[in-house]
């Protein structure tokens, strides 16, 4: 295999992220506009009122409490500043660079980078990789695909410049199939994944980590959930389109946990490692601490401490115990550490 170069505060910081193992297991907290809605629902439902420092100190409890037991955290800087303050500093730390959801009159779902920032900044306020969003339907138009392929392209050189990792995490759709719980959009969905990931594991975006879903919805496979549905996909079937992950991609990729029940996304990776789709960890996120929402809310700073330190924590164990077992090291796609060349550059700075 030939040698993989990367450069040398790539290597350093990707190694920051990942376990002494090599996995990414990474807790993610960066939620802005469903992390306000569901605090708002929650305050409307026990007749409270809603206040931004119900976001603040929320993010700041998760951070306080779990980030010691993560390799790494995914933090918004906007709503997250707390969080960011709060962190374990043996933790790596993940940003977000994208603007929270998209306009809705605009075809295409188009991105956009938060303005205020940009990636040598974040690398020196402490960042070790930012994160951005993007969501992406390869049935889209060429024009629309072209946006999002420029985009994608200049988040990945600048990133370089500034010498730091960058993770993409794409979400995928279909406007023309259905929302995304349909059975229709189940049936398109793997198609949707694996092109979405053979596009962007192409060398020229500059991305170090994949930051995908599974290519399957966890409620349409056999068996699976209890879900009430005709399943779409046996969970043979569903393997395979997992092992297919591991034939396109050219570079890390980790999972995300899309907001489903913690027992459902365990039940996911663990499904991952006996398909050997080669992934390299995760960055979950509503998964492990969305039942903290009404505990905080019910019963306060003390009662969301007292959860987090046992069932919280106890989630972000648990995930790590299949990942030590099912997941392979973030180098192992480039053929391991020993066929890592590690090259310095000079960011520019002037």
């Amino acid at each position: 295999m030939t040698k993989k170069r990367l450069s040398r505060g790539k290597f350093e910081k990707m190694s920051r992220l990942a376990t002494d193992s090599g996995i990414i297991n990474a807790l993610a907290i960066d939620q802005r506009g469903s992390i306000v809605k569901m605090l708002k629902a929650g305050t409307e439902r026990n007749g409270k009122v809603f206040d931004m420092e119900l976001v603040y100190d929320f993010k700041r409890l998760v951070s306080q409490q779990l980030s010691a037991e993560a390799s790494a955290m995914l933090i918004d800087e906007e709503m997250g500043f707390k969080g960011i303050e709060a962190k374990d500093p043996a933790t790596g730390l993940i940003v977000s660079y994208e603007q929270t959801g998209y306009n809705v009159d605009t075809p295409g779902r188009l991105p956009k980078l938060i303005e205020n920032q940009s990636a040598h900044m974040m690398v020196e306020k402490g960042a070790d990789a930012l994160k951005v969003l993007l969501y992406f339907n390869p049935n889209d138009s060429d024009d629309i695909q072209a946006v999002k392929k420029a985009f994608v392209q200049r988040y990945g050189t600048e990133a370089a410049a500034a010498d730091i990792p960058i993770f993409l995490e794409i979400i995928t759709y279909d406007d023309q199939i259905g929302g995304s719980k349909s059975r229709e959009f189940a049936a398109a969905k793997p198609e949707l994944v694996l092109r979405s990931i053979k596009e962007f594991t192409k060398p020229e975006y500059h991305v170090d980590v994949l930051k995908l879903e599974m290519p399957f919805n966890p409620d349409y496979v056999e068996g699976m959930t209890d879900a009430e549905v005709e399943p779409v996909y046996t969970e043979a079937e569903a393997k395979g389109y997992l092992h297919q992950m591991k034939e396109l991609v050219t570079r890390p990729y980790i999972f995300l946990s899309a907001g489903v029940p913690t027992p459902v996304f365990q039940k996911e990776l663990q499904l991952a490692a006996e398909a050997d789709s080669g992934f390299s960890g995760v960055l979950s996120g509503r998964a492990t601490w969305i039942e903290g929402i009404d505990v905080y809310l019910n019963k306060g700073e003390a009662g969301l401490i007292n959860w987090l330190d046992t069932k919280g924590k106890q989630n972000v164990r648990d995930l790590a115990t299949i990942l030590e077992q099912g997941a392979k090291p973030w180098y192992t796609v480039y053929g391991g550490l020993d066929n890592i060349e590690v090259f310095d550059v000079q960011t520019v700075t002037d």
